[in-house]
């Protein structure tokens, strides 16, 4: 649960450094750097360790991977137009999604405070707006986002038990740059990070918010269920909050984080109240 936790900061604190690299660089030519280096790193740490793999444990990667790449196209796209600590919040929203996403694909039943937490989210959400943060483009972008890696959670949780959990992050990572290396192809071709700022921001997600974070991630969600990870991840939106407060010198009025508040209970409502399944 610790690893998970120092998950949640790493991911939150990216925010700011995402954000700051894709106004410098194209948004795909960003993230397809960011995932070949780190599926060539997880390669070179064990290179054979695809091969323990069946083929259905690389189908499930694929897939997994797919839902991801499209999570953070859309959430770094969102990113160029929303601030680092609004869009850590409707990213969190993933932990309201998550048990929605397992009632519509497993059928798995859903409480009703789940409806109450999706309307917290809802009002969060209108908060925010009236805080000052249009309800536009970016943050439509992110709330598909949120949805992606609910989606790539609710994945995660079932097929990861009983697979390498190393393997099956390869094959994510892997899926993940293929997907946005062909985007940046189609766009406008792959450029290389001509600045220390875009090498190091390229080489810090990948190393720690990619590779390590989504190994550690996978093992554990071999070991606890899409809910408890949730749980711990609600940390997230948290964490990349006060970065974007504290470092990135953003300003959030009172009634934006009362509405980040309201975010914020409604993914632990979900969580804390929800069959552990």
């Amino acid at each position: 649960m610790l690893g998970l936790a120092a998950v949640a900061a790493v991911f939150g604190g990216t925010f700011l450094v995402v954000k700051d690299a894709v106004a410098h660089m194209p948004v795909f030519d960003f993230l397809a750097w960011r995932f070949t280096i780190a599926t060539c790193l997880m390669i070179l740490v064990r290179p054979r360790a695809v091969r323990t793999l069946d083929a259905r444990g690389t189908r499930y990667g694929i897939l997994l991977g797919l839902a991801l790449g499209s999570a953070y196209i859309t959430q770094t796209i969102g990113l160029q137009h929303t601030p680092a600590a609004v869009s850590g919040f409707i990213t969190g929203l993933f932990v309201v999604f998550t048990p929605v996403l397992s009632w519509l694909l497993l059928r798995r039943r859903m409480p009703r405070v789940v409806w109450l937490a999706v309307a917290l989210a809802g009002i969060g959400l209108a908060l925010i707006t009236l805080g000052g943060f249009a309800l536009g483009v970016g943050e439509l972008l992110t709330l598909a986002c949120a949805v992606l890696f609910g989606l790539h959670i609710v994945g995660l949780g079932e097929w990861s038990p009983g697979r390498d959990s190393w393997a099956l992050t390869v094959m994510q990572m892997g899926s993940v740059a293929v997907l946005t290396i062909v985007c940046a192809l189609i766009t406008s071709g792959i450029s290389v990070p001509r600045g220390i700022g875009e090498w190091f921001a390229i080489l810090l997600t990948a190393v720690l918010a990619s590779a390590i974070a989504y190994a550690v991630q996978t093992w554990a969600q071999s070991r606890l269920s899409a809910t408890q990870t949730a749980v711990i991840l609600t940390l997230e939106p948290v964490f990349a909050a006060a970065f974007a407060v504290v470092l990135g010198g953003e300003r959030l009025g009172v009634i934006a984080v009362v509405g980040g508040a309201l975010v914020v209970a409604a993914m632990y409502l979900v969580q804390l109240r929800s069959p552990s399944g």
